[in-house]
């Protein structure tokens, strides 16, 4: 795809606040009902141990089968369940299956056990963080590194590289907020203590082959698969100056609706099966918003478009740098309750 624009490369700095708590505020004046859709969804949880026996069943049927066919069972079904799984931590994380935050964190613990390396523990700190301050280079692990951007620049082949070795990426931007969040607690080391007993059991019991299965489960289903779409759609600029994005495709479904991202920024309270009705109760707030309706139509053009780079993201100053979080996952705010009092829109 060609394109007479010129790459981003440098982050776009706005002097304006997020665009969520003032939409949010909005929304709630003018359809106070939605607050009825604020609320947990317990049953959430009982899709973690039917994943576990999908995905680790598959491994064991693959684990004597020639690599094509454990690539094109990872690429299928291994991406699907995984990515699954990564929204079920989701959920947890703004506390939207069960009140209290040991229960959730069990649960995204459980799902995290198909994932090989252990993230869910440190998931909790550094999203919440990127709802409260987005944007902010500094405290949002959700924007590359500048060296990593620079790095993929906006070639087709590196971009596509980034795509595939997505996983990889994202843990590497970690250590640039070792000192301002921190995520060595107790609920890490049994976060840990459980993904690599599953990892020595799949490889020891099931074989290197099902191992491989796996891993590469991972790395489709975030990586160069329909799937990895939603990592473009969620905060890259396609209609300047709207810096978020919802997608509405049929991926939503195995998705647990994770492409409503609009209406998730706004209302972090509202679980995953009541996203659609967050939009359909306000529609003259989202249907004049840009959306997406083919992620793997955004991916291919994310790709091959040399106007798009990793810098194609909306930034904001932040404030001082300051220890985020430094009481342990406790204290790590309820996206229910924290939304009772809808933050204000600061005045211009």
């Amino acid at each position: 795809m060609s394109s007479s624009k010129t790459a981003p490369t440098a982050y776009e700095v706005v002097q304006e606040p997020e665009p969520h708590p003032a939409r949010t505020a909005a929304i709630l004046k003018a359809h106070p009902e939605v607050r009825k859709l604020f609320g947990r969804n317990s049953a959430t949880a009982w899709l973690v141990p039917l994943i576990l026996v999908v995905q680790f069943g598959m491994a064991y049927l693959v684990r004597d089968q020639p690599w094509w066919v454990i690539v094109l069972a990872a690429y299928t079904l291994g991406a699907l369940v995984n990515n699954t799984c990564y929204v079920i931590i989701h959920e947890a994380t703004h506390s939207l299956i069960f009140k209290g935050r040991a229960a959730n964190l069990l649960t995204a613990i459980g799902a995290d056990l198909v994932h090989v390396i252990p993230s869910a523990a440190t998931f909790t700190r550094f999203h919440l963080v990127h709802h409260r301050h987005q944007g902010e280079f500094d405290l949002d692990a959700d924007l590359p590194s500048h060296a990593e951007a620079k790095l993929v620049g906006n070639s087709t082949v590196m971009k596509a590289l980034w795509i595939t070795f997505f996983p990889l990426m994202q843990a590497l931007r970690m250590p640039r907020f070792s000192k301002l969040i921190s995520f060595w607690e107790p609920w890490t080391v049994v976060n840990a203590l459980a993904v690599f007993s599953v990892d020595a059991a799949v490889f020891f019991l099931m074989g290197p082959w099902a191992f491989l299965y796996v891993v590469l489960s991972i790395f489709f289903s975030i990586g160069l698969h329909p799937l990895g779409g939603r990592l473009i759609q969620e905060h890259f600029i396609i209609s300047h100056p709207q810096e978020t994005y919802s997608y509405y495709g049929p991926w939503n479904i195995s998705a647990l609706n994770v492409g409503y991202h609009n209406e998730h920024h706004d209302f972090s309270a509202v679980p995953w099966n009541r996203l659609p009705q967050v939009k359909a109760a306000a529609p003259e707030f989202y249907d004049t918003l840009v959306s997406h309706r083919s992620w793997t139509g955004l991916l291919v053009r994310f790709i091959t478009d040399p106007s798009m780079s990793l810098y194609s993201r909306i930034t904001r100053p932040g404030g001082i740098k300051r220890r985020i979080l430094t009481g342990g996952v406790g204290r790590v705010p309820d996206s229910v309750a924290s939304l009772d009092q809808p933050p204000v829109q600061p005045a211009a």
